[in-house]
């Protein structure tokens, strides 16, 4: 039942024809990341890099690059889990009460962890600097480890039952670290590792933490899962690896997983802060330098043919795209149960998953209403927006189910087309301001501070949106190339954006100030000025990425006859959406040519990914 440990999984995998070895020599500083990207997007398999410049340790890349491979990593399991939620088993409660979910699926034993005395993880030491130098982008700060499980516990109930696993971000060289002895340890808001830190310091005591890298692949799922508050991310992993996760301790330490490849243990300092960063991010950006917590290292243990896993993040679609999506089958059954009324939740990987959610919901307050309008819809935004980290949409885009049952929130030109065709842009549009956004989202008016934006639609059909151009369309000096990305969606390129941070601009008012309520343009309730609106419309995910990571709902989005009511704003023409680049936005990731280069090669005739890439 499921895989022990990572070298379980690669021997299997290689001898299912679905893992690559790579003998050549190959970089970890960019060209690792350059070939990993470029095998995922191949659709290709899973690559062991056995000859890494410089280091020991092998590499292991693409390991959940299509969603068919994650399925059959866990295909031992996934029924049980499936049966489970189909109980609706309270983990929480089964962990309080193992005999009591005797008639639960066995699979459901597995979330107890057990304590070992020994196990393979402590069989050698090494130290930070012969660890893989992953460096993903040109711009990055020092080398990552881009999959950790980053581990830690409460203060004030310690142990297993109420840890935390995540996985933020660590950053092992580079910046103002003391080189070999501290590391950077990024965790955004809302992380169960925030509770941890807080608990400590108001304790004065040390906060400890463990950072595992690999072991059974479980472990990286379980630390990327949104679980039900109770449920120990160590005892999914048992539940999703097919047995009882064993774990060994050293005097003073945390535990750590029996079988991980490499455990990093280590105290956070109580005072410090130091710059993490630069790194290239899943919203397609650097996140840039900013001060975050400093792990002073203690020891770095690692197994017997130690294999060190990566993954490399960017402008969607990468492989964090497909943990989404596995995600998304093994908890999405659950939304109606966490979230009454709500039926579907889809956060948007193209757009960078925060900035963009899509949801279906029930609109039953006034059933018998002539002309229904958003009611119990806005209810369920607020409990969406109160969600974990559902709470860091920027966009939430909300229909009624009931106005048309087949809709799929996964078919986004028609849900745009559904929303489009019936808001009401003098009532529909709903602002939180000043609040909490994603902490790698740049477009706000400061550090993890920016605005959401709750577009509500239901009733009747209110307008045909138009499939075309019209040839009558002027735009005011400075707009031009108006280009379609969806019906009733005008895409326009504007000049570039001058306007400081936090503010409108002057030149977005007097466009919307240049049009009449008669004027072609408003056929378009939606229109969106960007910096190169042929590359905009060119796709839909163009579109989505574009409008939706270089906007702030509060300072970017304007209307044509706009009017604030009770302090209720909206217009009756066009919505129009700013999205052009701006002075405080991130710089977006580009790849090294000289590295793509290197990467051509393993794709030309004779190349070790020949036929692949």
């Amino acid at each position: 039942m499921g895989y022990r440990n990572l070298s379980e999984c690669v021997k299997d995998l290689e001898a299912a024809g679905r893992l690559r070895r790579i003998h050549s020599e190959v970089d970890a500083d960019l060209e690792a990341g350059a070939i990993q990207r470029r095998v995922y997007e191949a659709g290709g398999p899973a690559l062991l890099f056995t000859n890494v410049k410089g280091c020991a340790f092998p590499l292991l890349g693409n390991l959940f690059g299509t969603l068919e491979r994650a399925r059959y990593i866990f295909r031992d399991t996934l029924k049980g889990i499936e049966r489970l939620v189909a109980l609706k088993l309270d983990p929480a409660a089964a962990l309080k009460h193992p005999l009591a979910s005797l008639g639960a699926p066995r699979s459901a034993l597995h979330l107890l962890p057990k304590k070992v005395k020994n196990g393979p993880i402590l069989a050698h030491t090494t130290t930070l600097d012969r660890l893989p130098q992953l460096k993903s982008w040109p711009m990055d700060g020092g080398a990552f480890i881009t999959l950790p499980q980053v581990y830690s516990e409460s203060a004030a109930r310690p142990g297993l039952r109420h840890s935390n696993l995540g996985m933020y971000r660590v950053q092992i060289s580079g910046g103002r670290y003391a080189q070999g002895r501290e590391v950077g340890i990024h965790y955004q808001i809302h992380r169960g590792i925030g509770a941890h830190h807080a608990e400590a310091l108001e304790r004065g005591v040390p906060f400890r933490v463990n950072i595992f890298v690999g072991g059974p692949p479980s472990l990286t799922v379980a630390a990327v899962m949104p679980l039900p508050e109770g449920l120990p991310e160590l005892s999914f992993a048992g539940l999703l690896g097919g047995h009882r996760l064993p774990m060994v301790s050293l005097p003073g330490r945390l535990p750590m997983p029996a079988d991980a490849d490499f455990v990093i243990t280590g105290v956070i300092d109580p005072e410090r802060t130091l710059p993490e960063g630069p790194f290239g991010d899943h919203l397609g950006y650097y996140s840039l330098a900013h001060d975050f917590p400093v792990l002073q290292v203690e020891s770095v243990h690692h197994r017997p043919g130690a294999i060190w896993p990566f993954t490399t993040v960017g402008r969607p679609p990468q492989e964090d795209t497909t943990f989404g999506a596995f995600i998304h089958e093994l908890t999405g059954p659950l939304i109606p149960d966490v979230l009454p009324g709500v039926h579907a939740v889809h956060a948007v990987d193209a757009a960078g998953v925060h900035p963009l959610l899509l949801a279906l919901g029930s609109e039953r307050y006034v059933p018998y209403a002539d002309d229904r309008r958003p009611q119990e819809l806005l209810t369920l935004a607020n409990a969406i927006l109160g969600q974990g980290q559902l709470s860091l949409a920027k966009y939430l885009f909300i229909a009624a189910r009931d106005d048309a049952p087949a809709l799929d929130i996964h078919e986004i030109p028609a849900f745009f087309r559904h929303v489009l065709e019936r808001a009401d842009w003098r009532r529909d549009l709903h602002f939180q301001t000043r609040t909490t956004v994603d902490t790698l989202d740049y477009s706000g008016s400061g550090f993890n501070e920016g605005s959401k934006v709750v577009i509500a639609a239901a009733g009747r059909k209110r307008r045909d949106l138009p499939t075309e151009i019209p040839g009558d369309l002027r735009l005011p000096p400075g707009f031009n190339a108006p280009r379609l990305a969806l019906p009733g969606v005008l895409i326009v390129r504007g000049p570039a954006c001058t306007a400081p941070r936090g503010s409108q601009d002057e030149v977005m008012d007097a466009f919307c100030r240049s049009f009449a309520a008669d004027s072609p343009i408003n056929a378009f309730p939606l229109v969106v000025i960007v910096d190169d609106s042929e590359f905009t419309a060119r796709t839909l995910n163009n579109f989505l990425w574009t409008t939706f990571t270089r906007s702030d709902p509060a300072c970017d989005i304007y209307g044509i006859e706009a009017t604030t009511s009770c302090k209720h704003w909206g217009c009756t023409g066009a919505l129009v959406v700013d999205s052009r680049s701006k002075g405080h936005h991130a710089p977006p990731l580009l790849d090294d040519p000289e590295v793509e280069k290197r990467v051509d090669e393993f794709g030309a005739p004779g190349g070790e990914l020949h036929g692949i890439i």
